[in-house]
This record gives C-alpha cells, sequence and structure tokens, in this order.
C-alpha cells in the first residue's frame, strides 16, 4: 500500500483524529505523515478540522481508500486468506471486550461497581488474561500479515501498550488513545474496512 493511500486508510479506521495518531497507525514520521495529508488536502480527499480533532476524509477521500484497498486485496489475491485469519480474530474479540469490561468494573460485596485499581491482585488476574489474550493473537496477526503485510504493524503496538500496563502504566489496556483495547479496535476497524463489511454484519 503506497504512503498516501495508507494515510487514507488510517484516517478511515480512525476517524477525525491528529498527526500523531496517523504516525503511529501507518509507522511513518509525524513529518511525512503530514506531507502526505497536505497532498492529499491538495487533492480533495481530505480536510482539515481546526476545532473538531484534526484532519478528516472527504466523501471523495472515502471512495478513493475503498477502491484503494479492494485493489490492494485483488492484486495480491490475498482476499480468502485475509478473510479465513479475519474469522480466527472474530474468536478473540469477544473475549477482548470481556477483559475491557472486566478492567473498567469489578465486582465488591457481590456490587459490581468502578474498578478504582484498589484491588492489586484483581488487576494483577484481569492483566494476566490480557497477556494470555495477547500471546494468541501474535499468532493470528501473523496470519493477517502474512496475507496483508500491513497488518504486522498492528502486533508491536498491542506488545507496547501491554508492555507499558505490566510495568504500572495501567491506563495503557484500556483508557487511552494508544491503550491495547484502542489499538485493537483499530485492527477490527481495518479488517472490516479492508474486507469491505459493513460494521454491523461484522
Amino acid at each position: 500500500m503506497s504512503a498516501n493511500l495508507l494515510v487514507l486508510h488510517a484516517l478511515r479506521c480512525v476517524g477525525t483524529t491528529g498527526l500523531t495518531r496517523v504516525a503511529s497507525f501507518t509507522g511513518m514520521e509525524e513529518s511525512e505523515v503530514e506531507s502526505e495529508l497536505i497532498d492529499l488536502a491538495v487533492a480533495g480527499l481530505v480536510t482539515h478540522h481546526k476545532g473538531f480533532g484534526g484532519w478528516a476524509l472527504t466523501d471523495s477521500g472515502r471512495a478513493a481508500d475503498a477502491a484503494g484497498t479492494k485493489a490492494e486485496l485483488e492484486s495480491a489475491g490475498a482476499r480468502p486468506a485475509l478473510t479465513e485469519a479475519f474469522d480466527a480474530f472474530l474468536v478473540l474479540n469477544p473475549e477482548l471486550l470481556d477483559l475491557c469490561t472486566a478492567w473498567q468494573v469489578r465486582p465488591v460485596d457481590g456490587v459490581t461497581t468502578i474498578n478504582d485499581h484498589t484491588d492489586a491482585v484483581y488487576d494483577a488476574r484481569v492483566l494476566a488474561l490480557f497477556t494470555d489474550l495477547h500471546a494468541r493473537a501474535v499468532v493470528v496477526i501473523a496470519a493477517l500479515a502474512a496475507a496483508v503485510p500491513r497488518f504486522a504493524l498492528y502486533e508491536p503496538r498491542l506488545a507496547f501498550a501491554l508492555a507499558r500496563a505490566q510495568a504500572g502504566k495501567l491506563e495503557h489496556l484500556a483508557d487511552t488513545i494508544d491503550s491495547f483495547h484502542t489499538v485493537w479496535a483499530e485492527l477490527h476497524e481495518d479488517l472490516l474496512a479492508t474486507l469491505g463489511i459493513a460494521r454491523w454484519s461484522g
């Protein structure tokens, strides 16, 4: 995937955002991202909203991304392999959502309450489950990347977020824009967009 299409695709997957998040998604330097965005803006494919969080796709940009990602799959003959790997991702996805819920709330005397992270034993147990899920996700992402190489970018991002959480930066599991949960959600959206699946049916 070309740099300009990768930047377009980042905006398709994360929505209106700034340079830092696009750079994280694409693995590009912010200066390179900015240059690509300026060129895309001149072409009418993206626009910048000063008051609404940054850069966003135009309707033309959304259409260009859809055409580009479809061409990427078809030219490589990768659709069957990516679809099979996506099915494996969908097996893990409900577990990830359950873990995020378990991280954000916990039972106290039989009542579900906001997790204030004062119960270190509980947090350690949930973090261990995230670690186990990540080990299985590595296998799935490898299959995704074998079909479409750019999907390999997700594994180091997930690993970094998990490592930060294991080092005591607990917000990196589910509470920041670069958290494990956020990166996972971007991966999910990327798969849906690449395969041309509407979210309601995915």
